[in-house]
């Protein structure tokens, strides 16, 4: 038996397990065969580890920010089509969409609209307890809200950082839930459910991933062959090699285009000879290492010192030659 909390949903309605209990074995279950489960019990259980690091992060963070009492509890994982998942949202509800690259797709955060509109109230010094309008935010409790989404985007890529690196960066704001598209209706995307408590306002948050981009860092971040602290020893190595990587001194320089000679015009050079050069006179300098182009650069100095300042390459090939 699996427990309520890690048990994954089937992708349309049916009933759910009680909180905090145990399915009675053998009871039955909804299942749409046309939608078969792809969420398996080892991808829930590294989902549950980095969905519930989250919550404790995000807990800490809205505590800070609004300087009030804030909870995220983490309440189940489950799998939807997108269509199925949208439908069971408020309207008016609070959404933002935020992109995760280097992932394809967008992720989606959902929570009470009224609960949004206090965190606002919070920010700016209120108690959050009047009665919050049902509207759009303005353009400056957007930008508010945007400064609280950053903070909480930050915990989320912290959290999944053992599943997938990502830079999640806010995309949009929405409050009409058909009209936030995270993803295509048809598409299976997985959902944590949260219970959001700030201060005496207490709801559901949701928050929605991409089944497609995340399926192959689940499986290798489940794989049986690594324990987890093995996990945390290889992600700490590749870290380590990383940084030191960028440490590593390599040698760079700046030259005219390579010019050719035969070998007979080499082996009779003698002092006072002239070689011409042939680079072009409106042509940057070429800034290589281990004979790679990699930039171009102009000569300039720094505090008396000789220096190339670096500038955008050619588009084309000038043809007027020194």
């Amino acid at each position: 038996m699996t427990r309520p909390d890690t048990a994954t949903a089937p992708s349309g309605p049916g009933p759910q397990a009680p909180a905090g209990g145990r399915s009675r074995r053998g009871a039955p279950r909804t299942y749409d065969f046309r939608r078969p489960t792809k969420l398996g019990r080892e991808h829930v259980r590294v989902l549950q580890i980095a969905q519930e690091a989250f919550a404790r992060q995000a807990t800490t963070v809205l505590t800070t920010m609004l300087r009030t009492g804030a909870r995220l509890e983490l309440h189940g994982i489950e799998q939807h089509s997108y269509d199925d998942y949208v439908a069971t949202l408020p309207d008016p509800c609070f959404l933002t969409t935020f992109t995760i690259e280097p992932l394809a797709g967008k992720g989606l955060l959902a929570y009470p609209l009224d609960i949004a509109m206090a965190t606002v109230d919070h920010m700016l010094g209120g108690s959050g307890a009047a009665t919050q309008p049902e509207r759009p935010m303005t353009a400056m409790e957007t930008t508010i809200t945007g400064q609280l989404m950053t903070r909480l985007l930050q915990e989320f890529a912290a959290a999944f950082a053992h599943i997938a690196v990502m830079q999640p960066v806010a995309d949009d704001v929405e409050y009409n839930p058909a009209l936030a598209q995270a993803a295509a209706g048809s598409d299976t995307v997985m959902v944590a459910r949260f219970t959001m408590s700030i201060g005496s306002r207490e709801g559901n948050a949701s928050l929605v991933l991409p089944f497609s981009s995340f399926a192959p860092a689940l499986s290798n971040a489940a794989s049986p062959q690594l324990s987890e602290s093995a996990q945390r020893k290889r992600q700490r190595a590749a870290q380590l090699l990383a940084e030191r990587l960028e440490l590593v001194p390599v040698d760079v320089s700046v030259r005219f285009s390579p010019l050719e000679v035969s070998s007979e015009d080499l082996l009779s050079l003698t002092v006072g000879d002239v070689l011409l050069l042939r680079h072009p006179r409106d042509a940057p300098l070429e800034v290589t290492t281990n004979d790679v182009v990699f930039a171009h650069a102009i000569a300039s100095n720094h505090r008396r010192r000789l220096a190339a300042a670096i500038v955008p390459a050619p588009s084309a090939a000038p043809k007027d030659l020194a």
